[in-house]
């Protein structure tokens, strides 16, 4: 059945107001055009919406019925539209970010307690996301602002910003502790080992692919751990060698995990701040990209 939005509109307000003058006021169109469309739903429904009287008019039980349906769609539709003008102010609205766990946890988190108690109204939804699946968002539209980890590919249309810089150090647990000597051990030598990372598809794995590929070597983890929470506690259990930020193991509970000496160098890599460059962002999103930014440049500046 194709009934316009029009005419459900001309219903809701006929109901609201229980007066087809009131209704016509409040639409700004003339009485009869709205007779005519009342009744032209009439007859595509195929039931009587309205008793009419000298005063006014009243919902039939099938009107009823519908006006159940009718006024919820109304009223969300006002809601959206409420809340839309309440993103162009930083009282209330919402900001949709896709994050790494790395960047959640060595950048954002701070950030995020410093935005929400100056501006409390604003919602923030966070999608734990991958370097490949917050870009797949951005495209999307589905999310105003991600924040991974380097390396990572993208298209022209997203515009990516370096924030903050951090390195990663080779963990082990108790049974690999001894394995590395004084000049370190070398990628060549850590390969006989087990190895904890994150799996395909993810900054990660791409950058310790890279890396030992450098090295003529084949990056194969033994067990693949979703999140960086999870490889510190693998890697306690001695389960294998993990890699984890140098600010993990200050910040976390790292009893029983010791970090290996390499003689290879592991590549500074980058926390980095992307959107898409055709997607207007709302007053709050604009908010806290700025804040990410100031902090980024004072910190550099330090």
């Amino acid at each position: 059945m194709n009934i316009s939005y029009d005419h459900y509109a001309v219903f809701y307000h006929v109901a609201k107001y229980g007066s087809f003058t009131k209704a016509a006021n409040a639409l700004l169109l003339n009485q009869p055009n709205l007779t005519r469309t009342i009744k032209s739903l009439e007859e595509k429904l195929g039931c009587a919406l309205f008793l009419r009287s000298n005063k006014g008019v009243k919902l039939t039980p099938a009107g009823e019925m519908l006006y159940e349906h009718v006024s919820a769609a109304f009223e969300h539709f006002s809601a959206a539209e409420e809340e839309l003008s309440l993103n162009k102010t930083l009282e209330r609205g919402l900001i949709s970010i896709g994050a790494s766990e790395i960047a959640l946890h060595l950048y954002l988190l701070p950030i995020l307690n410093k935005f929400k108690s100056e501006y409390p109204g604003i919602r923030i939804k966070i999608s734990h996301l991958s370097a490949p699946g917050a870009i797949s968002k951005l495209n999307s539209g589905l999310i105003d602002l991600a924040m991974f980890t380097s390396p990572v590919e993208y298209d022209p249309e997203i515009t990516a910003v370096k924030i903050k810089p951090f390195r990663e150090v080779a963990i082990c647990g108790e049974s690999y502790h001894d394995i590395s000597t004084e000049k370190g051990l070398a990628f060549a030598e850590l390969v006989k080992y087990p190895i904890v990372s994150f799996g395909k598809k993810t900054s990660t794995y791409d950058f310790y692919f890279r890396l030992f590929e450098k090295h003529g070597l084949e990056f194969s983890p033994d067990i693949e751990a979703a999140t960086a929470d999870q490889i510190i506690p693998l890697v306690r259990h001695n389960l294998g060698v993990g890699f984890v930020p140098e600010e993990f193991l200050k910040s976390k509970d790292v009893d029983g995990i010791y970090p290996l000496r390499l003689a290879d160098v592991i590549p500074e890599r980058q926390i980095l701040l992307a959107k898409k460059r055709t997607h207007t962002l709302a007053l709050p999103a604009k908010k806290l990209e700025q804040i990410i930014l100031e902090n980024a440049e004072k910190k550099r500046g330090n």
